[in-house]
């Protein structure tokens, strides 16, 4: 197959253009390098079956030839670069989804929209299966992030049932691993790049709040199961396994070996406006309609995030 992935240069899009190649195919990494980066992708140069063209999605979208598979992945998921660039990433929610779904249209191709656990907001369902609306406040600063991708599924679907584009729907929840960016802000690299420092791991309020967490390499054989199946509406791929952010950052401090001490912090800042208290899947469906369940321990996929880290830090 010849196959499309905004958002190629970036942390999940850029394991998927890895595994696709694996498997034999053609892969077009589609990239304004905003928040990805040609780091991640490197080691492809060259490669007979694999391209880059950057490119910012919000704009017309054209690629010379057939495509079989549009994968959206373009986004801006991290609370720093969302509240830095709220209005970006409204944007890439909006016309980077209708210029992606234009050209699934235009070249007959599957579509996959990369969703997120965010459209259930602060849920007051738990566990959190697709039938949940969610919790969602849209004019809080997390707002621009929730609703560019409620928009974009509700986008997503419109062109399914108007124009007839054969499209998944995949509801991310917290994924990790290599190629992550260690100033992104989310709660893994900040807490592996404090414990190699032997910096304090800062955790908000009483670390109560709750976390699922899975694996990249899961995440990327939930997505290419769901894009072989028929499966309509939105499925959730996470890791059911939960912990609280206290419970995280103990195994943190465990799995690298850190010295660090864990304090507690008040933000004052708008990065903890409408958090979510705790956040879990409910995989059923996900179990039912494509095998899948996760499949790699949190601790070992831990373990191989923060050597990446050590690496990617210059501490080996």
């Amino acid at each position: 197959m010849r196959i499309l992935i905004t958002g190629g240069a970036g942390f999940i899009g850029s394991h998927l253009c890895d595994r696709y190649l694996a498997e034999g195919h053609e892969v077009i990494a589609m990239d304004n390098l905003s928040t990805g980066s040609t780091d991640n992708i490197v080691h492809l140069a060259g490669h007979p079956r694999f391209s880059f063209v950057k490119h910012n999605v919000t704009n017309y979208i054209y690629v010379a030839g057939p495509l079989d598979m549009v994968l959206h992945l373009a986004s801006l998921p991290s609370p720093v670069d969302y509240l830095n660039y709220p209005i970006q990433t409204l944007k890439v929610g909006a016309l980077g989804t209708h210029n992606s779904l234009g050209l699934a249209l235009a070249k007959q191709a599957k579509f996959l929209l990369a969703s997120t656990s965010e459209v259930y907001g602060d849920p007051l369902v738990h566990p959190q299966d697709e039938s949940y609306w969610g919790n969602v406040n849209p004019v809080g600063p997390r707002g621009v992030y929730d609703e560019s991708k409620r928009f974009a599924e509700a986008l997503t679907m419109a062109y399914h049932r108007y124009h007839h584009v054969d499209t998944r729907i995949v509801r991310i929840f917290n994924t990790y691993g290599p190629r992550m960016r260690a100033d992104d802000g989310r709660v893994v690299p900040n807490f592996i790049c404090q414990a190699l420092r032997g910096e304090p791991l800062t955790v908000y309020e009483d670390g109560s709040r709750t976390r699922s967490f899975g694996y990249v390499d899961d995440l990327v054989e939930g997505i290419v199961r769901l894009m072989a199946t028929d499966v309509e509406g939105p499925v959730n791929l996470g890791n059911p396994v939960e912990l609280t952010i206290l419970e995280f950052a103990q195994l943190t401090l465990k799995v690298t070996g850190s010295a660090s001490e864990i304090v507690f912090v008040h933000p004052t800042d708008e990065r903890t406006r409408d958090d979510p208290k705790q956040r879990c899947p409910d995989i059923s469906k996900a179990k039912a309609a494509l095998g899948w369940e996760p499949r790699v321990p949190v601790e070992e996929g831990l373990r191989k995030t923060a050597d990446y880290f050590r690496v990617k830090l210059g501490l080996v």
